[in-house]
């Protein structure tokens, strides 16, 4: 019976890469056999597996064709699915001649040299980082990648990684790249009803060998309705990939883009609206499309004074954490006063208001 990777990196047929690296990086550490002196052959053995199990497991090639096979399918004596040619990382397709099956070959690449592109070092056990800096394929400096956003905004830039040397790693341990932060502007109509923006990022990931290659990826953000400027989405080392490095989290950042009508106060929306003194005086109505598209009408018969402001309930934006609640509508006015009255005007005036 072949060899469980899965089993021997204690995780399941789902594990991501992230989950890989974290496993690989614990047991590696632990079974190395420079830290093993007194069992040095089992934990040679040990290491050897695990070593041997990342470097399948990570690569999606040798993944799928493990999947499909086992171990027996990486030796080559199945086919594995897909057409001929090289593969990555010392995975080799052949064809047998004619309409013979085409086989795949696994040849394993040495434990030391994939634990040197994890720490730096093959052996970081003797002298604490004898190799830092030196590991295989090592780069330092910050990722770049361009995101796009599909839809209403257009939002491209480069994204940079960190200042220079950010990302090496310390005595043997890989350093996490610091985040990457970047604004996500939304119309106050999306943040009022939801959306799903869409987001192409470009960036480098490293294979079993060490080797970067580019990939394209779709993020899909879904912005829930109430969400505030400064709420910040986390998509976990989506940055580029590097030796020795855990690469940077990419933040969004959202941001309230601005509206011709509202502005927004926490959970309410506030309107200003423009009215003679008549209509300040003996009644005005208010006419407005809220952000959802339907027509409201506010009449207000009170005397609208300089400071007046009309509440209205439950029309505001829904609040984050129950969307299914609003704050409120507050409609502020901005009184024209007449530049300037005839005598008829102010003694009529007078009269009407008792003077």
């Amino acid at each position: 019976m072949g060899l469980d990777y899965y089993k021997i990196l204690g995780v399941d047929k789902s594990a991501t890469d992230d989950d890989l690296k974290k496993a690989y990086r614990k047991l590696a550490m632990k079974w190395h056999p420079d830290k093993n002196p007194n069992n040095k052959k089992e934990a040679e053995s040990k290491f050897k597996q695990i070593s041997e199990a990342y470097e399948v497991l990570s690569d999606p090639q040798k993944r799928a064709v493990y999947d499909q096979y086992g171990e027996e399918g990486l030796k080559g004596q199945v086919p594995p699915p897909g057409a001929g040619g090289a593969g990555p990382g010392g995975a080799t397709f052949f064809s047998t001649g004619g309409d013979g099956p085409t086989m795949f070959r696994f040849n394993p690449r040495n434990a030391e040299d994939i634990f040197a592109e994890f720490f730096g070092s093959s052996s970081p056990f003797s002298g604490m980082g004898g190799g830092m800096g030196g590991g295989p394929g090592m780069r330092t400096g910050g990722t770049r990648f361009s995101s796009s956003i599909f839809g209403d905004d257009i939002f491209s830039s480069a994204f940079g990684g960190g200042p220079e040397g950010h990302g090496m790693h310390t005595a043997g341990r890989a350093v996490k790249t610091p985040a990457i932060e970047r604004k996500l502007p939304c119309s106050l109509e999306e943040l009022f009803k939801g959306t799903t923006k869409k987001m192409k990022i470009s960036r480098e990931i490293a294979d079993a060998s060490g080797k970067t290659i580019p990939v394209e990826e779709i993020l899909t953000i879904d912005v829930k309705p109430g969400w505030k400027k400064g709420t910040k989405i986390t998509f976990p080392e989506k940055g580029n990939e590097t030796p020795n490095t855990i690469p940077a989290d990419l933040v969004f950042i959202i941001d309230e883009k601005p509206h011709p009508v509202f502005t927004r106060d926490g959970n309410d929306l506030v309107v200003t609206q423009k009215i003679p003194l008549a209509e300040a005086l003996t009644g005005y109505t208010v006419h407005l499309t809220t952000l959802d598209g339907r027509s409201l009408t506010v009449p207000i018969s009170s005397v609208i004074h300089p400071g007046y402001e009309e509440v209205v309930r439950g029309e505001g934006m829904p609040v984050p954490k129950d969307p299914s609640r609003k704050g409120n509508l507050r409609i502020k006015f901005d009184i024209r006063f007449p530049t300037r009255l005839t005598a008829d005007q102010k003694s009529g005036v007078k009269r009407l208001l008792g003077q």
